[in-house]
């Protein structure tokens, strides 16, 4: 066992030898913006992240896994695992397999490994010899298999984003055999924002620039140290949004008794555990409700790759684009509905978010068309020169994005 405990991260982690070729190994900073929908690129607020898909590689969008969550996509990102493979089958859910629930705001759960059944990027490149510092991306506060990153933080939500471009930097300003070669930065400003206000709205705007700043604060520590032609850069979204608003609810009071089922996530996106003997009733009152569709678990669509899961409950109901899923009635109705969300089918032009690559490993001026987020883990382990673990994307089906796509992964 090796401690590693500086600048703030703290770690006890099982891996192999230090590889003693860490200068001649790419390094790189997966950088998620959440919620930055594709088409925001196109909206001329962007100046830095323009340039970097302008000089880079920019897909049209990048396409996320259902459900079109924050915790599910970002830990498909770094397994390259639909939910159902890699457990993380929503924001919060029930996990019978381990009788235990989970939720992004318990601390507990977040750290509990046993949640997490795939292995992410920064395991496999811990247990091959690079030093790794995923910065509250979700999973990397938990111990995996066995093994945590050399460097990591508990998720602080009040930590501004300028302070976590100073922590990435840092870490890259540790002497060489102790700089993590994986990192990762994450912004939920944006997302807030369209949430908050819709994804057309001005302070949605504002918060696009504000993010792109950001962005432009990273790339300037980097070439400040002289570092910005050899760190590899790639920027991506968990998901798009959606406008939504409070003329577009629909009220479970009115179709479902209260008591009638347990909830775990309400939104776009519900998915419910009906009491015992009332799992007929509950479907029937839910298929009322003109906006939604209402599946049993073995009636989910293929395509949503969900079939299988025990951690998907009885109950999944899918909002319309643009609607509202809401516990209370609508003769009662006081709950604040959000401007913005997202959650829907993710075949919604709506839900896509980007993909941006820059730097020595990235062919440069390439647009490329759509592809799914399950293809960007084996694309950072061929950068890094990790062998992956077995997963549901393809290194061929992104190899092209590669300055050298015929190059051989050292093992």
């Amino acid at each position: 066992m090796i401690a590693a405990c500086m600048l703030g991260g703290c770690a006890a982690t099982a891996r192999g030898a230090r590889a003693p070729d860490h200068e001649e190994r790419a390094t790189v900073v997966l950088v998620s913006l959440d919620g930055f929908r594709w088409d925001y690129l196109d909206r001329g607020l962007t100046p830095t992240l323009t340039r970097l898909a302008r000089e880079g590689v920019r897909a049209e969008a990048m396409v996320p896994v259902f459900p079109t969550k924050t915790f599910p996509n970002h830990y498909t990102i770094v397994t390259g695992r639909y939910p159902a493979g890699h457990g993380i089958v929503g924001n919060s859910f029930d996990a019978p397999d381990i009788v235990a629930r989970f939720s992004l705001r318990d601390r507990r759960a977040v750290r509990n490994g046993r949640f997490f059944l795939a292995e992410p990027i920064w395991v496999a490149a811990e247990r091959q010899g690079q030093r790794t510092a995923p910065l509250f991306w979700p999973g990397s506060e938990a111990e995996i298999g066995g093994v945590r990153p050399s460097y990591a933080l508990p998720f602080d939500d009040g930590m501004p984003d300028s302070a976590r471009v100073s922590r990435l930097l840092a870490w890259l300003d540790l002497p060489a055999d102790r700089r993590p070669k994986f990192l990762t930065l994450y912004s939920s400003t944006v997302d807030d924002a369209g949430h908050e206000f819709g994804p057309d709205a001005p302070e949605t705007d504002l918060a696009i620039a504000r993010t792109d700043s950001v962005v432009g604060a990273l790339v300037g520590g980097l070439r400040g140290r002289s570092r910005d032609g050899e760190v590899n850069l790639v920027i991506v979204s968990d998901h798009g949004m959606a406008p939504t608003g409070p003329d577009r609810v629909v009220w479970l009071d009115d179709y479902v008794s209260p008591g009638a089922m347990r909830v775990d996530e309400v939104s776009a996106l519900l998915t419910a555990w009906p009491r015992e003997g009332l799992e007929d009733s509950v479907y029937r009152g839910l298929k009322r409700a003109p906006p939604i569709q209402v599946y049993r678990r073995a009636d989910l669509p293929a395509r949503f790759r969900l079939r299988g899961s025990p951690r998907i409950p009885p109950i999944v109901a899918i909002a319309e684009e643009g609607w509202t899923i809401a516990r209370g009635s609508s003769t009662a109705a006081s709950r604040a509905i959000a401007r913005g969300n997202h959650g829907f089918d993710d075949s919604l032009s709506t839900m896509r978010g980007i993909f941006v690559a820059h730097g020595p490993a990235f062919r440069r001026g390439l647009t490329v068309p759509p592809f799914r987020n399950i293809h960007v883990y084996p694309l950072l382990a061929e950068v890094l020169r990790v062998a992956p673990a077995p997963g549901d994307g393809s290194l061929d089906s992104v190899r092209g994005l590669l300055a050298d796509p015929g190059g051989r992964r050292s093992r």
